[in-house]
This record gives structure tokens, C-alpha cells and sequence, in this order.
């Protein structure tokens, strides 16, 4: 069934390729193919092919690389028609056949053609032919070629060398199993670079035999917030022989895995279990997230330390780059150490940031020494580095272009445009993140290639990469959701020449189902409808829908039943009575592109609004963070800039006197804030427990109402509040006094009658 809905989905989308007129042999499909990315070159030809049990792989004598092509290749065409294709020696003939060919220019590039006598994919290496593979599995699962995949002639190579994608195993711990599950999504894209963050303030994730406290210690921290369904303990490392499997199973998918271990800061979890590294104090592995203030000191010791550390590193990684952190190392130690200060002066070094540049650069002739690279985060350029060293720009793209432009190699990683852990859209089921919602078009609308960078120094831009940091992903589910489908859009802009982003929408459905089939649920938010409401007369709301792309129809119901392809169009915003519960979904050829979203309207809910629902009073470090405990077998996600407790609900209509009934709850305030901290609001309370004010149009207009804390006792619990008479429509502030730490209060909801 899900065959023949997607048929008809593509039927009528525009062409995703160059199309090529009718030629001798039959006419040319125009059917639009949904491969992602889109090749270098593709031409329509004519003809089909069609496969079915007793199509042969047919390889070279002797082509051992097209051989183990050819093996992973049967097991996809397993996965997907449900029979696996014979793997022959002989000549190409009828079937699919895989060759090595000196004459295909380009480390993974490739050549794919196809027409009614069968399929050739050519590469001069192994990978290239990998990718080819790929591209042919792809045009297998586009539900244009159940009848055969079309003809094509595809001439391909990709735009950039680093096409990378980063995650966080350090705050939150994946399985060994999600990482491959992983790692195999990267390789249908085409990515081919696993940056592995290893070590950071919240855990030392890697078995180090030299220094056994680095796990026994430094991979637990103190559980907070959701993490506490597990325990009093966040714990989890990865053995030598995980890490080794990981990369072997990467390397199998012409995947490089590149470590980080952080220094000199974010180092709190290696200090944790060896103090004499740092300060010689004893600490804990942080359970803030943020930036910690703890670095590795510069004693010769602490750099036989790290060697031996690297040493380790190296036998079980065998990527040409080593990854070595330097991003927000906070010198407040540095500055305070008289060792530290004293060394400075013998190498007459007049400032902690060209003391780091001073670390970096001993850890980048270490590495050059045994043959490796150093790349690490743009805060390296901030001193002197190796030539050799190769810049992760993560502050903007200012460090790419200050690299770039210096002569070193650059990889693009910008916040927040590349940051996943940045929410996807302001739909109330949006997951826990940074609510600065970065789309994804906001990240297929990035060019690695980025304005700054002299034309001479092109060649040193490797590519581009996107961070999964993990501080709100303690899950896989999360993981899916914040990857796909943006990894499709980094995938397209790292390999593709050209970018089109209607295109690139049309062909999406079909990707999603691949993910789908895949075993990935990925994040619907580019088409799911936002349902907007407001009041309407005495006794009605009136309803406006919107979807993030505008593509397709946005159809919808007003009966309760659920949203098809037939149900009313969405043209404009409609006026309802109440009660009614609106459904809606958007459709594309009759098939169904998001999950079907619903609000139910009343009296009481025109009054009503959660703090997602809600605009924060600023936008210093707003959060969608979720709660530590369970409402109606869910935790609750709430809105809050933890700089400034205070919401706004912008346009409320009073006309008499309104009762406020305000759900809070108790947050722990696990935010290491280092200089910014001196900038959390604090509002004079007249109680500990502090006191929610509601103030009239601006938060510091007429006080309304003042409810005490206190009675919710630190969790959460419904609090009653009463407005004195106003008439009009008026913005309400809600502030809290106090200041948070080491919990915060948050609004969860609000309710007036």
C-alpha cells in the first residue's frame, strides 16, 4: 500500500533531474527519480532494467574491492526486494555489474549507467564504487522504478572531502548499536567522517588501559533532571574493543572515525580522576552543562600524561586526524596558578590565549611526530599553531575565513546553523533543545563555500560537518529526531554542485520512507501543521494553519475524524464555534506527509496557554527543557530562558475580573555559566521560596497580582491567583523573583477564568 501511495505522490512532482530528449532505443522516462544527494551529472536514457531472482552481480577476476562492493550491495537489494542476487565472476554483461576502472577520474567518484540490458557501475577505487552502489539502491527504493529502475547515465564525484557528522558521546552515552545504526544512515548519504566526541566536563567515555581511573572514575557523574530514571548515577564508557568495532564497522562503509579528546579544557572528568593534571584539588565529574572551569595544567607531567593518553588513542583510531578540543577553556585556573604563571614567564608567553595556543601547538608537534594531524575547534587560532593544523569553525564562520585565508585546511561546523541540538520548529511536540529553530532549510540554505575566503584559498575549505552535543538527547529516539531528515540537506550541500531547495523538498517523501524502513523515526516538523487560535465573537475561534515549507495541500477537519486527501483544502483562516477539535495534516498526492496534529478549541482553552506556548521576556540562553518527573505517564517539556525567569502571553482579552490558576515546577539549575552567571536576573523576593508577579502589558507595568510560591513546596503543583477588573486586550508578564540556582521555578501552564 505504501508502495502505491508514494507512486502516486511522485506522479505529479516536477523533475529532479536534467532530462535528456527521446533517443533510438525507446523513449526516455521522465518520471522525477528522489535520489539524495543528487549527483554530479544525470542524464535520463532510455529504457528500464528490472531485477528480480536470478539477476546476477557480475565482478571482474580478480576485483576484490568490486567483490566486497558487490557483497554489501546484495544485502541491500536483500533488505529491499526480498531475494538476493547471485554474485558472479565473468565479463559485464546482462545484470548488474561492478568494475575498478583507471579510466574514472577522483577518489570517490564514480560512474552509473542503466538501460534495458542491465546496470554498470564503474569507480577507480573501492569507495567510489561504494557510492555508486549506493546511488543504484537508491534508485531501487524510488517507487518510480517498481516497474524497473529508468535509464540514467550518472557521472558523479562529490564537492567536498569532509562531509562529516559529529556526536556527543560524552554528556549522554549511546549503545554501540545506535552508533553503527548511525553510521549506516551516514553511508547511504554519502558522509564520510564520524567525529567522535569522546571527553568532555560529563564523562571520559574511553577505556585508557594506562590510566584505569579515567573510566573508573571520570565516566560517572551525578544523575540530574530525566537522567534520574536510571539512578543516582549517569555512567557508561566504551571499551577498547567497542571502539575498535565501531571503527571497523565504519571503515567497512568507507566511514573514518576522527576522536576528540578534549583539552586543555573541558576537562573536568580527566581531573576528576586525576587531580594532579589540574589543580591537585579534588572535584567531581560536572553534571552542569555549560562552560566548566577546570583545565588541564601545563606541567611536563600532565604532557606525558596526555601522550600517553594519545598514544592509546592512536593504536585504536587509525584517522590521519586527531581531534584535540581547545574550545572554551575558561583560564580562570591558569590565571590564578603560580606554576601556570611562572612557566608563562620562562617561555615569555604574556597571556593565558597564546598559553593555549603554546599547549596546542606541543600537542600538534606530538602528533606530527607520529604521523597524525591536529584539528581542533577555531579557539586554536587564538595562538600560535602548527601549519599543519587543521580548523573546526564553530563560532560562525570567522574562523574559517581566519584560517582559510592564514593557509590552513578549514572543516565549516557553525553555530547554530549546523547545530542539531537546535530545535526544528516552535510546534508544541517539539523535543527538549535550543529553541532557536534552525529548519531544514535553514541548514540546506548553507554554503560551506562561505563569502570571506580569498578565491587562492578555496582548496583549504575540507568540507563542512554538523554537531550532535547531546545535553538534551539522552536517548536514540532524540538522536533520530534532531538528525533526520537535516542530515539529507548537510548531505546535498556537501556532495552536490547545485542546490535547489523546491527540488530537494519534492524528493524528500521518498526519503523519509527509506528512513522509515530503515527503522528511523525522524522529525516531521518541515511539514507537520501548526494550528494558530484565537478568539472570534462571543461564542467562536477563529483557526489559521501553516506548515514550515508550505509544501503540498494542508487539508483538514473539524468533526474529529482524522485528515485524508480528501478533506477540505486549507485556503485561509476559518472561523469555528465551539467546542471543536481541528485536525490537520499535510498531503501531497495523496499521501500523508507528517503526523496528523489536533487542538481542541473551547472557552477554556482560548484561556489557556503552556510555556512553549508562551514568548520568554528575553532571548539570552532560552531552553525547551524537560522535567525530571513523570505528568500522566509523559514528562512535560516547559520554555524558560534560564537568564531570566519571565513569560510573556502577548494579547490576552479581559473584560471583567479573571481568576489565574499557574502550574509551576521545580527544575534543577544545572547550568555552569562561567562569566555569563553575573547576568542571570534577580528580582527581589519577599520569601525564600520566592513569588510569580503578574504584571500588565509590560514587566515592569501595573502589578496585577502577586501569588506566593511557597504553597507549591518545591515541585510541582497548581497555584491560584485573581486579576483585578481590566477591560481591553492587554500583553500579561509573568515574572519570578529570587534568582535560580541551585533550582530554578518554571511555568509549566497557565489558566484564566
Amino acid at each position: 500500500m505504501r508502495r502505491t501511495l508514494l507512486v502516486a505522490l511522485l506522479l505529479g512532482l516536477s523533475a529532479c533531474a536534467t532530462q535528456a530528449p527521446k533517443q533510438a532505443g525507446g523513449p526516455v522516462d521522465t518520471t522525477p527519480l528522489s535520489l539524495i544527494p543528487m549527483p554530479a551529472q544525470l542524464t535520463r536514457a532510455p529504457g528500464h532494467y528490472r531485477i528480480d531472482a536470478k539477476t546476477p552481480i557480475v565482478v571482474a577476476p580478480g576485483d576484490t574491492a568490486a567483490k566486497r562492493v558487490a557483497g554489501q550491495l546484495q544485502g541491500w537489494v536483500r533488505q529491499a526486494r526480498g531475494f538476493a542476487p547471485a554474485i558472479v565472476e565473468g565479463k559485464p554483461g546482462a545484470g548488474i555489474s561492478l568494475a575498478t576502472r583507471s579510466t574514472v577520474k577522483g577518489h570517490e567518484a564514480y560512474t552509473l549507467d542503466v538501460d534495458a540490458k542491465g546496470v554498470r557501475i564503474a569507480a577507480n577505487d573501492e569507495t567510489g564504487l561504494f557510492y555508486g552502489a549506493v546511488t543504484y539502491w537508491q534508485l531501487l527504493t524510488d517507487p518510480a522504478s517498481q516497474n524497473g529502475v529508468p535509464g540514467v547515465h550518472i557521472v558523479d564525484a562529490p564537492r567536498f572531502a569532509w562531509r562529516g557528522l559529529m556526536l556527543d558521546s560524552s554528556r549522554h552515552f549511546q549503545s554501540v548499536h545506535d552508533i553503527e545504526h548511525l553510521i549506516d544512515q551516514m553511508a547511504m548519504h554519502k558522509l564520510n567522517t564520524f567525529h567522535w566526541h569522546l571527553t568532555d566536563d560529563q564523562g571520559w567515555r574511553l577505556k585508557i588501559d594506562k590510566y584505569p581511573k579515567l573510566t573508573e572514575v571520570g565516566s560517572c557523574r551525578k544523575a540530574v533532571g530525566s537522567d534520574t530514571a536510571g539512578g543516582d548515577s549517569y555512567c557508561g564508557f566504551y571499551t577498547k574493543d567497542d571502539a575498535k568495532q565501531i571503527v571497523a564497522y565504519a571503515a567497512e562503509r568507507h566511514i573514518t572515525v576522527v576522536p576528540e579528546i578534549e583539552m586543555p579544557g573541558h576537562a573536568q572528568a580527566a581531573v576528576a580522576a586525576y587531580p594532579q593534571y589540574g589543580t591537585g584539588k579534588p572535584k567531581k565529574v560536572s553534571s552542569d552543562w555549560g562552560v566548566n572551569t577546570a583545565l588541564f595544567n601545563t606541567d611536563d607531567a600532565t604532557f606525558v600524561f596526555l601522550q600517553d593518553v594519545l598514544d592509546e588513542v592512536m593504536e585504536i583510531f587509525p584517522s590521519s586526524y586527531i581531534h584535540v578540543g581547545g574550545d572554551e577553556a575558561a583560564k580562570d585556573e591558569w590565571e590564578r596558578s603560580k606554576a601556570v604563571q611562572a612557566r608563562m614567564k620562562k617561555l615569555g608567553i604574556d597571556d593565558e590565549e597564546k598559553m593555549q595556543g603554546w599547549f596546542i601547538a606541543r600537542i600538534g608537534d606530538y602528533l606530527d611526530k607520529h604521523g597524525r594531524r591536529l584539528i581542533g575547534w577555531d579557539e586554536i587560532l587564538d595562538g600560535k599553531v602548527p601549519a599543519s593544523a587543521t580548523v573546526m569553525s564553530w563560532r560562525g564562520t570567522e574562523g574559517a575565513i581566519k584560517a582559510a585565508n592564514a593557509g590552513h585546511d578549514v572543516v565549516l561546523a557553525p553555530s547554530p546553523v549546523l547545530y542539531l541540538d537546535r530545535v526544528q520548529s516552535s510546534l508544541p511536540d517539539e523535543p527538549p533543545g535550543r529553541p532557536s529553530d534552525e529548519t531544514l532549510k535553514t541548514l540546506y540554505d548553507f554554503d560551506p563555500m562561505v563569502p570571506g575566503i580569498g578565491a587562492d584559498k578555496a582548496e583549504h575549505v575540507l568540507g563542512a560537518e554538523a554537531t550532535l552535543f547531546t545535553e538534551h538527547m539522552h536517548d536514540w529516539y532524540r538522536i533520530q529526531h534532531a538528525t533526520f531528515p537535516r542530515m539529507a540537506a548537510l548531505a546535498e550541500r556537501t556532495w552536490s554542485p547545485r542546490a535547489d531547495w523546491n527540488d530537494f523538498l519534492a524528493r524528500l517523501p521518498v526519503q523519509m520512507a527509506r528512513y522509515r524502513s530503515a527503522g528511523i523515526i525522524p522529525a516531521d516538523s518541515a511539514f507537520a501543521v501548526a494550528i494558530s487560535v484565537a478568539p472570534a465573537g462571543k461564542d467562536g475561534a477563529r483557526v489559521t494553519l501553516s506548515s514550515q515549507t508550505g509544501y503540498g495541500t494542508v487539508r483538514y477537519t473539524t468533526d474529529g475524524s482524522t485528515p485524508t486527501p480528501q478533506s477540505t483544502a486549507y485556503t485561509a483562516p476559518f472561523d469555528v464555534s465551539l467546542p471543536t477539535t481541528v485536525k490537520a495534516n499535510t498531503f501531497e498526492g495523496g499521501f500523508g506527509l507528517a503526523g496528523v496534529r489536533e487542538e481542541a478549541i473551547d472557552a477554556k482553552s482560548l484561556l489557556h496557554r503552556t510555556s512553549v506556548q508562551l514568548d520568554t521576556c528575553t532571548d539570552d540562553l532560552p531552553l525547551r527543557i524537560e522535567a525530571p518527573e513523570m505528568v500522566d505517564g509523559v514528562r512535560p517539556i516547559y520554555k524558560a530562558d534560564i537568564m531570566n525567569t519571565c513569560w510573556v502571553w502577548k494579547n490576552v482579552p479581559l473584560d471583567g475580573r479573571y481568576g489565574a490558576a499557574i502550574t509551576v515546577d521545580r527544575l534543577p539549575y544545572n547550568y555552569a555559566l562561567w562569566k555569563a552567571a553575573k547576568n542571570v536576573v534577580s528580582r527581589k523576593s519577599r520569601s525564600r521560596a520566592g513569588e510569580i508577579e503578574i504584571h500588565q502589558d509590560t514587566c515592569d507595568g501595573p502589578k496585577l497580582a502577586t501569588i506566593d510560591l511557597s504553597k507549591a513546596k518545591d515541585r510541582r503543583a497548581t497555584l491560584q491567583g485573581v486579576l483585578p477588573k481590566r477591560e481591553g486586550t492587554h500583553d500579561l508578564c509573568f515574572v519570578i523573583t529570587g534568582k535560580p540556582g541551585p533550582k530554578m521555578w518554571v511555568i509549566a501552564d497557565i489558566q484564566l477564568r
